[in-house]
């Protein structure tokens, strides 16, 4: 990959995903920062325009709902902070939504979990809602599911949930949304000499040592060091990262127009990461014997339909890797099957259109989609 530039990180990507931080939504007396706000929605509503599909992962549920509930401060006790997150979601996304109804654009909102990341039919779920509301021209507002995390909610988590998601989604392109202009070679707070570090490649022992002790720069519980923490999951998913301070309005303007920042440069774009992935999984669960239509089919990059599957071999669940087999016997490829052996069976020479009927539900539009395969 040639060397990206702030500008080109932006512009060249399809996919972009947008974090912001509690402290940009929210004021110091828990009301939202509307005009903030409203200039975000014209900054993304300008990227929309030109075709590129856009995802934000917002904070400010628990900061927006306190308030509402007479909480003074941030709670303290999980299931006050909870509460407070269950009542602010909603009042988040009424503004989101009442922000981007001026510029004619459907918001969805998800509420992840570390679970929904980690367990793999909870994964391919969420990816392929993303997909299809990208598809469609809406923007999926994310944030963590905090009214029911189990663990103790803390500030700074979406910036590494912001990192899955870009991971997860396969975005070009994560911007991180902060109070800090991006990674200083020193705290910029105690040495004026600090200088601001604008391109990286690698993050190395050096790089982390930059980021000092937790809460050492920024506002939440993990500062720098959880922002170079998502920048490792970024750039391992081949998505590069731009931090940058969104305090003023119209963040994406200012770093369009050259605005300080530290990018963050991944060396593989995330369609080859995946594809790396699949293709370096070694035990397959099962096989699906193909006919010559769908072979030539998937040699132009097409997703594998259920029509062209001839024999349907082993027993393995949705998300599973399977063997794809040539009519002479060779090994075609191998991928990730979206459904059961069960089902694939009786899938197996009917039409994708033909689906529901045959297994009474609405399942996925491919047995494996194009992006869930390789050729060998």
């Amino acid at each position: 990959m040639s060397k990206l530039t702030q500008q080109s990180a932006v512009t060249e990507a399809k996919r972009l995903i947008i974090k912001i931080g509690s402290s940009l939504l929210i004021n110091a007396d828990g009301s939202l920062r509307r005009d903030w706000l409203h200039a975000l929605a014209a900054d993304v509503a300008a990227l929309h325009a030109e075709g590129k599909q856009v995802i934000l992962v917002s904070s400010g549920a628990i900061a927006l709902g306190r308030d509402a509930l007479g909480f003074k401060k941030r709670p303290t006790r999980l299931e006050e902070a909870q509460a407070a997150a269950a009542v602010g979601q909603i009042l988040l996304a009424q503004a989101y939504q009442s922000l981007f109804d001026d510029h004619g654009i459907i918001i969805a909102q998800l509420l992840l979990t570390l679970d929904d990341l980690e367990a793999r039919p909870r994964y391919l779920n969420a990816r392929s809602t993303v997909n299809e509301l990208l598809e469609r021209g809406a923007i999926p507002v994310i944030n963590e599911n905090d009214t029911v995390a189990t663990s103790e909610i803390r500030f700074g988590d979406n910036d590494r949930l912001a990192a899955r998601v870009a991971q997860m989604a396969g975005a070009d392109t994560l911007v991180l949304l902060s109070d800090i202009d991006g990674l200083h070679n020193s705290d910029p707070r105690t040495d004026p000499k600090a200088q601001l570090v604008p391109h990286i490649e690698a993050i190395t022992p050096r790089i982390e040592a930059m980021a000092g002790p937790p809460a050492q720069q920024g506002v939440g519980s993990g500062g720098m060091v959880t922002k170079i923490g998502a920048a490792k999951i970024a750039l391992a998913g081949g998505t590069s990262m731009i931090i940058m301070n969104g305090t003023a309005a119209n963040p994406v303007c200012r770093l369009l127009d050259g605005e300080p920042c530290t990018l963050f440069q991944a060396s593989v774009t995330p369609l080859a990461v995946r594809k790396r992935w699949i293709q370096g999984l070694m035990v397959p669960k099962g096989s699906l014997h193909i006919d010559a239509g769908a072979v030539a089919a998937l040699k132009r990059d097409a997703s594998l339909l259920s029509a062209g599957v001839v024999r349907t071999e082993g027993e393995f669940t949705r998300g599973d890797l399977v063997s794809l087999v040539a009519p002479e016997g060779g090994l075609v490829g191998q991928g990730l099957v979206s459904y059961s052996s069960a089902d694939a069976v009786k899938l197996q020479g009917c039409d994708m259109r033909e689906a529901e009927q045959i297994l009474g539900y609405v399942g996925r539009s491919a047995l494996i989609h194009r992006d869930d395969l390789v050729l060998l």
